[in-house]
């Protein structure tokens, strides 16, 4: 909740949010589709806006938000609710007349969205509401001090255990790497395996959480490479012997995003999301635990954060409209966004005084899960992070946790592509 590694489920808020290409095949433009909401001659047709969501899974989301856009007054909003690639589509719409006036993408637009003037300053519509949303998710939608996106929900990563299972092995929750590595050792009896990471051992997922929790990230706060370092090469080491000491579970029924090999009680701990928690509380009752990815040699805990934006094109037939409309929907309707968050699927909401209100996170893990946000929530890439980045530093993570590579050069290999993708954006 983010961005990210998409897990082979249905589309939904809970999918790792992360962040579309800079550049699409022409292919995608014709992918696009010609129910956007306009004219044939590419213009919103007269006081209609056009509102692009991707395909949400969870029940009832579309019939909501067409709820939401029905009760707008200043203009008709035309929702669209957009199938398969998303990212790709929407990136590929906003070079065209034919594109969305407001739309959503994960985790804010895209740096070359807004270096490429695809989008508009939205920082005046939060007005005194800025400081009631999440600051860490503005941050990561602001680029030299103008905000591009408004956080519509959050969703987050984390771990689950087993209660009975660590008890019976007189086991602790793990707060460190290196008991989190020894409790899968000593969680592993006969089928059942300590740890469960996702079926490629945890590569997609673990790249950032082993950055923040050593005390690191992607790139530092002068937007340099910043994981290229003795304890995130250490970290992916050790990750890389787990995947090679059999107490690691591996080859499951579905991947790390669906609950279903820690219901089965196939592992006793589990990397997945926040998403899960009412499918494992209705199958466990109290009988687990969330804990956040272990510090690393000192470092914080952390977990994943990301959010949905909506966002206005430069292209909208009229950005004020537009403009006007988002900021009704995201910043002025507090029991829309409560509901959007709470209703359909189980994610947090944006702003810090609706999760005050949120009821089905008052209490329980549930509870804790959700102060984990502002405790050790990070957004999951940094605004500077391009998707050539992103696939880079992904790969190589791959590398060395499954296939062993040497972690020190494969990682400077791609601090060259990343210094070389920093060097777009440099100001002369």
């Amino acid at each position: 909740m983010a961005q990210r590694p998409i897990p082979s489920v249905r589309p939904t808020r809970r999918q790792v949010l992360g962040l579309g290409g800079a550049g699409v095949a022409a292919a995608a433009l014709a992918a696009c589709g010609g129910n956007t909401g306009r004219s044939a001659s590419g213009s919103s047709s007269a006081g209609t806006i056009s509102q692009w969501y991707h395909q949400y899974g969870e029940t009832g989301t579309q019939q909501a938000v067409e709820r939401y856009a029905a009760a707008y007054k200043k203009a008709k909003v035309s929702v669209q609710w957009i199938p398969g690639n998303y990212d790709q589509k929407a990136a590929a719409a906003l070079l065209t007349s034919s594109g969305p006036d407001v739309f959503e993408y994960g985790n804010g637009p895209t740096i070359d969205m807004i270096t490429g003037k695809q989008v508009v300053d939205v920082t005046d519509l939060l007005g005194t509401a800025r400081s009631d949303f999440t600051s860490s998710l503005l941050d990561r939608m602001t680029y030299q001090g103008t905000l591009y996106g408004i956080p519509q929900v959050v969703d987050m990563q984390l771990f689950l255990y087993r209660k009975s299972m660590l008890k019976k092995a007189g086991v602790q929750p793990p707060k460190t790497l290196d008991e989190l590595l020894s409790a899968a050792k000593k969680l592993t009896v006969g089928k059942v395996k300590g740890l469960f990471l996702g079926n490629d051992g945890g590569a997609g997922v673990v790249g950032g959480p082993v950055l923040w929790s050593s005390g690191h990230d992607y790139l530092s706060a002068q937007d340099k490479p910043d994981f290229n370092n003795a304890e995130v090469i250490g970290a992916l080491s050790q990750l890389h012997a787990l995947f090679t000491s059999g107490h690691l579970l591996l080859g499951a029924p579905a991947d790390w995003s669906d609950p279903s090999a820690f219901i089965q009680g196939l592992t006793a701990i589990q990397w997945t999301g926040l998403w899960v928690l009412p499918q494992v509380q209705k199958a466990l009752g109290d009988d687990f635990g969330v804990l956040p990815f272990p510090g690393i040699k000192g470092g914080p805990p952390s977990v994943p954060v990301g959010a949905y934006a909506s966002c206005v094109s430069a292209r909208a037939h009229d950005v004020t409209a537009a403009k006007d409309f988002a900021k009704w929907l995201w910043v002025d309707q507090t029991s829309d966004q409560l509901d959007f968050a709470q209703s359909y699927g189980f994610h947090v909401p944006a702003r810090k005084s609706l999760i005050a209100r949120a009821s089905k996170l008052k209490t329980g893990e549930a509870a804790k899960a959700a102060r984990y946000l502002d405790s050790y929530g990070h957004p999951q890439t940094p605004l500077m992070w391009t998707p050539t980045s992103s696939s880079a530093f992904n790969d190589a993570v791959d590398k060395i946790i499954r296939a062993g590579a040497d972690p020190r050069s494969t990682l400077t290999g791609v601090q060259g592509t990343v210094e070389s993708e920093l060097q777009r954006f440099t100001v002369s």
